[in-house]
């Protein structure tokens, strides 16, 4: 079982979930995540130790080089790891929106807002979810989780328009320092990476059956 590679604290917090489905997908994906790193770091995933931002978002001791973030939706997660940069990553399941203008207005920038609903009503679900990942991908980088408001900045959503920030509180040179990108995960999911700094090369693995996991030492 992969409770075995996970820490104390992790498995309490596992616990109180009050959903199994909940509480299973929490363990699979801290499970793998630890499984992942220790492979990369070439230690056991049980001696990973993690230290948490003020916000709540782990890292790994400063000895390690190594940078990641986590997300999950649906039946799908994902694992992003890097090397020389804090990254952020957020995938969300594509799905009909009943509010899709109500939510938008709420979470996004007028300029979104009226740029997604501006697109013909087959396109808009899709725009809704390429442009929240976008932003909850450069939220989740700079960890500051829901304390930075969506609508303080603004991601392109266009269809066939490369991902990037347009502005962060309406400052563009900053936006400019961040690189977006679009992950195709699988056709019915949205996905999005975000770091700072000039684009990188990506290596993205095929996804694989939880099963892959179990296997360890």
């Amino acid at each position: 079982m992969l409770e075995r590679v996970l820490a104390p604290e992790e498995i309490a917090r596992a616990q109180q979930f009050s959903f199994s489905h909940l509480r299973a997908s929490f363990i699979l994906v801290r499970g793998a995540l630890r499984i992942l790193l220790g492979r990369y770091l070439h230690i056991h995933p049980n001696s990973i130790r993690f230290i948490y931002g003020s916000k709540g978002k782990p890292y790994l001791e400063p000895i390690f080089p190594f940078h990641f973030n986590m997300t999950h939706s649906g039946n799908l997660a994902a694992i992003a790891i890097t090397s020389d940069c804090p990254v952020g990553m957020d995938l969300e399941r594509i799905r009909p929106l009943s509010e899709i203008q109500q939510i938008a207005s709420h979470f996004f920038c007028a300029e979104e807002t009226a740029e997604m609903m501006s697109l013909p009503d087959e396109e808009r679900e899709s725009a809704f979810f390429r442009c929240w990942t976008r932003k909850e991908a450069y939220i989740k980088a700079i960890g500051e989780g829901l304390y930075t408001p969506l609508d303080s900045f603004r991601v392109t959503l266009q269809p066939n328009t490369s991902a990037r920030l347009v502005h962060i509180e309406k400052d563009t040179s900053a936006a400019d320092e961040w690189t977006l990108h679009d992950l195709c995960l699988a056709s019915d999911y949205a996905a999005a990476l975000a770091y700072r700094g000039q684009p990188h090369s990506l290596s993205i693995f095929p996804i694989v059956d939880p099963g892959a996991f179990f296997g360890i030492s």
